[in-house]
């Protein structure tokens, strides 16, 4: 398949004429031809284009639990759709076939913004998720995306690690409806070693979407033996979602297993998700759930009123909802959330 380059956004050409790219931290600095860290971004003729504009690795139905979003128009569809590409390189990557993907012209399909919307509307998706990869990397797509799906009523869901510079959240987070936000380690240690990146930049997108969006958001943290499941960090990161993000915010504490470059490392036991659940309930969040493992309580989302089960699921299936919209069905008190 032969891919058109399609001129991208954020980018300024140096001094000494090379394309110095603007959208991440990295600040990829490119001679003519040569691709960005994302391998998806270039510089074709001085200019920076998009290699990916346009195309998909394919489309997938998903429960929207599946993202995970639990307080998102929980029980609904959601359309899921990833690309080649990511501007981390962390080495416990679960989708690297697709994100470190050199070969990815043969595997994709031509999708424009507006057939991805109406192909939602046509199966009864309630949203779009740009995920699998990371969607900060062909922003000017899932921008033209959000667009399209808000002129037919569908939401936008974004799955992202969050690893972009302040010019572009604007751009980024505009059709956003819901985001769910990796913060993969609470130490700038865990970035540099195992993600190829800082972690202080998450954070400050995420504080643009809290104060400056409407944008619902969840947080996941991926819990790795001997890397950053130490409860003291667990606290910190908890602490922190708190004072910055409120407590209405839920945090999905999720099981890691061995992949890509990390294959030595047992997968996380249960006791250390259920250690780290207590943790952020203990430091006042009011919505921590697990991830990647068969844990009822963990699961469930509780009033934080009564403490009455108000959403109980298996795995990412509902079994009941005791709401009426954002109301407990048990006391009366107010769930945060997205409800239909």
């Amino acid at each position: 398949m032969s891919l058109q380059p399609y001129l991208a956004r954020h980018w300024h050409v140096t001094r000494n004429n090379k394309v110095q790219c603007d959208l991440c931290p990295r600040g990829c600095k490119l001679n003519e031809g040569q691709r960005g860290f994302c391998y998806i971004r270039q510089n074709q003729g001085g200019s920076m284009t998009l290699e990916t504009y346009g195309f998909t690795s394919g489309f997938q139905m998903d429960p929207i639990e599946k993202k995970p979003l639990n307080q998102f128009l929980p029980g609904s569809r959601v359309l899921s759709f990833g690309q080649p590409g990511c501007n981390l390189g962390c080495k416990f990557c679960q989708n690297w076939d697709l994100t470190k993907a050199k070969d990815h012209h043969r595997a994709l399909v031509a999708a424009s913004p507006q057939e991805i919307a109406q192909l939602a509307r046509n199966q009864g998706a309630r949203s779009v998720a740009l995920t699998y990869n990371d969607p900060v990397t062909s922003l000017e797509f899932g921008f033209d995306v959000g667009a399209a799906c808000h002129e037919a009523g569908v939401k936008l869901v974004l799955v992202t690690a969050g690893y972009l510079n302040p010019e572009a959240y604007g751009e980024f987070f505009k059709y956003a409806d819901a985001a769910n936000v990796d913060i993969k380690g609470f130490s700038e240690d865990f970035y540099r070693r195992l993600c190829q990146g800082r972690l202080q930049p998450v954070l400050d997108s995420l504080l643009y979407a809290r104060e400056f969006t409407n944008c619902w958001l969840e947080i996941t943290h991926l819990l790795i033996p001997g890397q950053n499941d130490n409860p003291q960090e667990t606290k910190a990161l908890c602490k922190w979602v708190y004072d910055y993000l409120g407590p209405q915010t839920p945090i999905h504490f999720s099981a890691f297993h061995p992949d890509y470059q990390i294959t030595q490392l047992p997968p996380t036991p249960p006791a250390t998700l259920r250690r780290a659940w207590e943790i952020a309930q203990e430091v006042g969040l009011r919505y921590p759930y697990t991830g990647n493992v068969h844990d009822a309580a963990g699961d469930a989302t509780h009033c934080p009123h009564c403490h009455q089960v108000v959403i109980q699921r298996d795995w990412f299936r509902i079994l009941e909802i005791n709401l009426k919209g954002n109301t407990c069905a048990f006391c009366g008190g107010t769930v945060d959330g997205v409800f239909a």
